[in-house]
C-alpha cells in the first residue's frame, strides 16, 4: 500500500543510502594513503550494506505478512465489534494514554482506525497496560483502602502529530474529538490521567488537561520542560529528577580507569542540563572530554551529519562515549548509529533505546551498552500476575486481544468471537522472548504502579475527611471532581506495597538509586536485560558503586576490559609531565630524578626521600641507608690503623735508641731535649690518627682536632728550636756576642711552650664559638649514610691549620738559611728536608680534602697526618739512627778529633 507513511519511510531510506554510499567514497579516496586497511574496511562496509539491504528485505516481507494477518484480524466480527481500548469497569476510573503502536509514525489519513490496524504494535510497551490493571486489581482487593469502592480505567494508545495526539484524550473525557468543550458523557469517572513515557506527548496532552484541572501523571523520565507549573500546573511527574546521574556514571568510568570518553547529547534545553553537571564532575575526579557532540532534535539534520558523528565516535581514541538523551531526541540518530561498524566502544547510557530496528542489532557495532536505570523494589506478585492474564478474562481490552491473536497463532473463523480456544493450548505472555515482551516489572511500570497507589491514597484521605459529613447529611458519597485531588496530592507521601516512599512534591523527592543494566546479545536476537551493578547515593563515599565485572559482556572476540585513556598511566618511578595544548589527560612520563621516588601511579610530583632514606634503583621505594664511617673492619680503615701503629713503635724504637746512645756525641748534639720531645710528640701524632678510625661521637670528635692541633703543633715547635739551636750555635762561636748568651741560658727551649700556648688558646677558641660534633652525609655513597665528624668551624680549623703551617715556614727558612754552616753534627739540611716535605703534604691536603666526601674525606687527613709525621721522622731521624747503628766511629768526637790530626800529619 501506497501512501504519505511509506513515502516517508522510502525517503528517509534513499537518504541514508546516498549518505552510506558517499562514506564508501570516501574510504575509497583515503586507500591511497593506508591501501591495506582500507581494502578491508571498504569490503566489511559492503558486506554491511548487502546484509542491510537483505534484512530490509526480510523486514519488508515480515511487515507485509503482518499487515495481512492484522488484515484478517480486523475482518473479523470479533474485533469489528470491539472498542480500540482497554477497560476495566469501577467507581473511579483512571485514564491513560500509552504508546502501544510503532513510534515515529504520522497517521494524518483520515481513516484512523484503519491506520491503526495497519500499524506495528509494540509488545513491550502493553506492559504499562498490566501495570495498570494489576494495581488496580490489587488495591480493589485491599480491605483496608477505599472500602466500598472501586476502581477501574480506560486506556486508549497515543497518536502522533500535532493534533492526533490530542483525538484519544477527547474521546475518552468528552465522548466526541470534533467538538471540543462539550461532554457527550453524562456521568464521566475519570479523575486521573496517566501519560508517557515520552515527554512531548505529554506536554501535548498537558495543555488539554490543565484547562479542566485533571490530575495529569506522567510515568516516563524525569522532563525539566514539564517542571513549569505555571504552563502545566496540573501535572506531576512520577519519576525522581536525575541529581546524581552524573556522579553515578562518573563513578562508573573511575571503576575502570577510563578517563578519556565522548559525549553525545541532544541540543533540546531538557537535555543541556546534563552537561554542565558531567563536566564539573568529570573534572573533579580528572576525566576528560576527548568530543562533545550536540545533536539537534530535526531528524533530516541527522542525516546530514550522521557520517560526521560516525568519523568522529570511530577515529577518536576514546573507546567510551556517554550519551544522555531521551527516546525522543535521539531517535534518528540511534536508529542510524546501531548500523554503522563501530567496533570496541563502551556507550554509557541514562535510559534503554527500545528502536524498532533492534531485531536487526549488529555485533561488533553497538555492542557494549551500560545503561543506568533507575532502582525500584521488586513487587511482589507482578510476575504471576503477567502469566496468568488471558483474553477471556479481560473481554474489553482490544491491545491483549490483538498481542494474543498475533503471537499465539489463533483462528479467526468462530463468528461468534469465541476464538480463544482454537490459539496455542495453555499459552502465556510468559511464553514470549524477553526482548520482546518481559514479564518482569520496568521502571516505567512501577511509576505507573505508583500512580495508582498515589491516587488511590488521595481518594482514602479525602473519603475519611467527608465521612462525618456525609454521615450527619445521610448523603451518599460522591465521586470527587479532579480539581479536588490537587490539594491533597501535592502533600501527599506514603510507603507502596513494595516498601519505597512515594512524595510526589519534586522539592522532597528522594535522589534515586540506579541499577547498571548490560544487554547481552548473544546469540544473535536475544537482547537480555542483564543488571550487572548499582549505584545508591545513601553508601559512604567509596562504596556508592557496586559492580559485578565477570558479568559484563565486552566486544565479540574481547576478553578484557575496554580501555579508554589519552595517555598510558604513569608507573611507579615517574611522574606526570603535561602536554602543551592538550587536556589534562594527554601527559609524557618523565623518570623521577636522584634520590626521588613515586610510589603510585600517574602521581604529579615525585617525592624526595629523607635523609636517612634512599631511591632504590625503580625510584619507587625509599629504603633506609646503612650507616657507615671509616670502620676498623674496613680495609682502608684496617690500613691507617696498621700504618699509625707501625710508625708509632717506629718512632718509640727511635726513642729506645736515642736513649740508649745518649752519651755519644751525635745524640748530644742539637739539644738532645728536644730530641726527646719532638720524638715523643711524633708518637703522639701517629696515635691521634687513630681517632680518625671508629664511629664518631661527640668526645672523639673533638679529640680528632683539638689534638691534631696540639701534638703537631709540639712537634713543629721542636723542630723549629733544633732549628734555632743550630743556628745560635754557628753564630756564638765569637766570645762576648749576645747569641752565645742566648744560647747558653737555653732561650730555645721556650720556643715550645709559647708556640704551643698560642695554639691552645685557638683551640680554646674554636671550643667556645663552634666546637666539632658528629654529622651525617647522605649523598656521598649511593644506600649509605656516612657518619662523620663536623668541623663546626672551618674558620677556625684553617687557622689551626694555618698556624701550623706559619711555624713550618718559619723553621723551613732558618734550616735553608743554616744549611751550608761547617759542623760534623749540622743537621740544618736534614731540618730543610723535613719541613719541606711538612709543607708539601699539608699543600696538596687543601684541595684533595676539599674534593674528596664520605669516608675519604677523613681517610685524606689521617694520611696527611701519617704522611707529615712520617716525613719528620724520617727526614730528621733516620740519617741519625743509620750514624748510630752502622757507623759507630762517627758516634764520639774524639773518633773525629783523631781522624782530623792523623789527616794534619799525614799532609806535614
Amino acid at each position: 500500500m501506497v501512501n504519505e507513511t511509506i513515502e516517508n519511510l522510502e525517503r528517509i531510506q534513499c537518504e541514508h543510502d546516498r549518505m552510506r554510499e558517499e562514506a564508501n567514497q570516501k574510504l575509497i579516496q583515503e586507500s591511497h594513503e593506508h591501501e591495506e586497511a582500507s581494502q578491508r574496511l571498504i569490503q566489511e562496509l559492503r558486506d554491511q550494506v548487502e546484509n542491510s539491504q537483505r534484512e530490509r528485505w526480510e523486514l519488508h516481507e515480515y511487515e507485509e505478512a503482518n499487515q495481512r494477518v492484522i488484515q484478517s484480524l480486523a475482518g473479523t466480527s470479533c474485533f469489528s465489534t470491539m472498542k480500540h481500548r482497554a477497560h476495566m469497569d469501577g467507581d473511579v476510573m483512571i485514564a491513560g494514554f500509552f504508546p502501544l503502536y510503532a513510534l515515529g509514525i504520522d497517521r494524518s489519513n483520515s481513516d484512523s482506525s484503519r491506520q491503526e490496524d495497519h500499524t506495528p504494535f509494540v509488545f513491550k510497551n502493553y506492559q504499562f497496560v498490566l501495570a495498570l490493571a494489576f494495581a488496580i486489581e490489587e488495591i480493589n482487593k485491599d480491605p483496608h483502602i477505599l472500602h466500598n469502592l472501586t476502581l477501574g480505567f480506560d486506556v486508549y494508545d497515543v497518536q502522533f502529530g500535532a493534533w492526533r495526539v490530542f483525538k484519544n484524550p477527547f474521546i475518552c473525557l468528552f465522548g466526541k474529538h470534533k467538538i471540543p468543550n462539550y461532554s457527550c458523557m453524562r456521568d464521566s469517572r475519570s479523575t486521573a490521567v496517566l501519560t508517557g513515557p515520552l515527554g512531548v506527548t505529554s506536554a501535548h496532552i498537558g495543555t488539554l488537561l490543565q484547562l479542566y484541572r485533571f490530575p495529569q501523571f506522567t510515568f516516563g523520565p524525569f522532563d525539566p520542560a514539564l517542571c513549569d507549573h505555571h504552563k502545566f500546573p496540573s501535572l506531576y511527574q512520577m519519576a525522581p529528577k536525575d541529581t546524581s546521574i552524573a556522579t553515578a556514571m562518573v563513578s562508573l568510568l573511575l571503576h575502570f580507569s577510563w578517563n578519556w570518553v565522548g559525549i553525545l547529547t541532544s541540543q533540546d534545553q531538557d537535555d543541556l542540563w546534563i552537561l554542565p553537571e558531567l563536566k564539573e564532575e568529570m573534572t573533579k575526579n580528572r576525566v576528560c572530554v576527548a568530543y562533545e557532540l550536540l545533536i539537534s532534535s530535526n531528524g533530516m539534520l541527522h542525516i546530514i551529519k550522521i557520517m560526521a558523528v560516525y568519523n568522529k565516535i570511530n577515529k577518536s581514541s576514546a573507546n567510551v562515549l556517554i550519551i544522555y538523551g531521551d527516546n525522543e531526541s535521539l531517535l534518528d540518530l540511534m536508529m542510524f548509529i546501531e548500523q554503522l561498524l563501530i567496533k570496541g566502544k563502551v556507550w554509557i547510557m541514562n535510559s534503554q533505546w527500545d528502536l524498532k530496528t533492534r531485531r536487526y542489532f549488529m555485533l561488533g557495532s553497538f555492542h557494549v551498552p551500560l545503561i543506568f536505570s533507575h532502582h525500584h523494589a521488586d513487587v511482589s506478585g507482578f510476575t504471576d500476575f503477567v502469566k496468568a492474564v488471558h483474553p477471556s478474562k479481560y473481554p474489553e481490552d482490544f491491545f491483549l486481544a490483538k498481542l494474543w491473536f498475533l503471537s499465539f497463532n489463533c483462528s479467526d473463523a468462530d463468528p461468534d468471537c469465541i476464538v480463544w480456544d482454537s490459539c496455542s493450548h495453555d499459552a502465556s505472555l510468559d511464553w514470549l522472548p524477553r526482548h520482546i515482551f518481559d514479564i518482569t516489572m520496568s521502571g516505567d511500570s512501577y511509576n505507573i504502579y505508583n500512580t495508582v497507589y498515589a491516587v488511590a491514597q488521595v481518594l482514602h484521605e479525602m473519603l475519611l475527611h467527608q465521612t462525618e459529613v456525609q454521615t450527619i447529611g445521610n448523603r451518599k458519597w460522591a465521586v470527587p471532581s479532579p480539581a479536588q485531588l490537587h490539594p491533597f496530592l501535592k502533600n501527599i507521601q506514603f510507603y507502596n506495597p513494595a516498601g519505597d516512599q512515594v512524595i510526589l512534591d519534586e522539592k522532597r523527592k528522594l535522589e534515586p538509586e540506579y541499577d547498571i543494566l548490560n544487554i547481552w546479545n548473544f546469540p544473535e536476537g536475544l537482547q537480555l536485560e542483564v543488571k550487572v551493578g548499582k549505584f545508591s547515593p545513601y553508601a559512604l563515599h567509596g562504596n556508592q558503586l557496586s559492580l559485578s565485572e565477570d558479568m559484563v559482556e565486552w566486544a565479540i572476540g574481547t576478553t578484557e576490559t575496554p580501555r579508554s585513556l589519552c595517555s598510558e598511566s604513569c608507573g611507579p618511578g615517574f611522574r606526570k609531565s603535561p602536554q602543551e595544548g592538550t587536556a589534562a589527560c594527554c601527559f609524557d612520563c618523565n623518570p623521577c630524578q636522584q634520590n626521588e621516588i613515586a610510589n603510585g601511579t600517574d602521581m604529579e610530583q615525585c617525592v624526595k626521600c629523607a635523609d636517612h632514606q634512599y631511591a632504590n634503583t625503580h625510584r619507587n621505594r625509599c629504603l633506609l641507608r646503612d650507616a657507615t664511617f671509616l670502620a676498623l673492619e674496613d680495609p682502608l680503615g684496617m690500613a691507617l690503623a696498621c700504618m699509625a701503629l707501625c710508625f708509632s713503635l717506629l718512632t718509640a724504637a727511635v726513642l729506645g735508641i736515642f736513649v740508649k746512645h745518649q752519651d755519644t756525641a751525635i745524640v748530644k748534639a742539637n739539644n738532645q731535649t728536644l730530641s726527646y720531645i719532638l720524638l715523643i710528640s711524633l708518637i703522639f701524632c701517629f696515635l691521634c690518627s687513630l681517632l680518625f678510625v671508629g664511629r664518631p661521637n661527640t668526645v672523639t670528635c673533638i679529640l680528632q682536632q683539638i689534638t691534631f692541633g696540639v701534638v703537631f703543633t709540639v712537634a713543629v715547635s721542636a723542630v723549629l728550636a733544633k732549628t734555632v739551636t743550630v743556628v745560635l750555635a754557628f753564630t756564638a762561636i765569637s766570645p762576648g756576642r749576645r747569641m752565645r748568651w742566648l744560647l747558653i741560658s737555653g732561650a730555645p727551649n721556650f720556643i715550645i711552650p709559647i708556640c704551643t700556648l698560642i695554639q691552645v688558646t685557638l683551640c680554646g677558641l674554636w671550643l667556645g664559638t663552634s666546637p666539632p660534633f658528629v654529622d651525617t652525609d647522605a649523598h656521598s655513597e649511593h644506600g649509605h649514610i656516612i657518619i662523620l665528624c663536623n668541623k663546626g668551624s672551618l674558620t677556625a680549623f684553617y687557622c689551626v691549620l694555618g698556624y701550623l703551617g706559619s711555624l713550618a715556614m718559619a723553621s723551613f727558612t732558618l734550616a735553608f738559611l743554616a744549611r751550608n754552616l761547617p759542623d760534623t753534627f749540622n743537621e740544618a739540611k736534614f731540618l730543610t728536608f723535613s719541613m719541606l716535605v711538612f709543607c708539601s703534604v699539608w699543600l696538596t691536603f687543601l684541595p684533595v680534602y676539599h674534593s674528596a666526601k664520605g669516608k675519604v674525606m677523613v681517610a685524606v687527613e689521617v694520611f696527611s697526618i701519617l704522611a707529615s709525621g712520617a716525613g719528620l721522622l724520617g727526614c730528621i731521624f733516620a740519617p741519625k739512627c743509620y750514624n748510630i747503628l752502622l757507623m759507630s766511629n762517627k758516634n764520639y768526637l774524639h773518633g773525629f778529633r783523631d781522624k782530623r790530626l792523623s789527616r794534619r800529619n799525614k799532609h806535614s
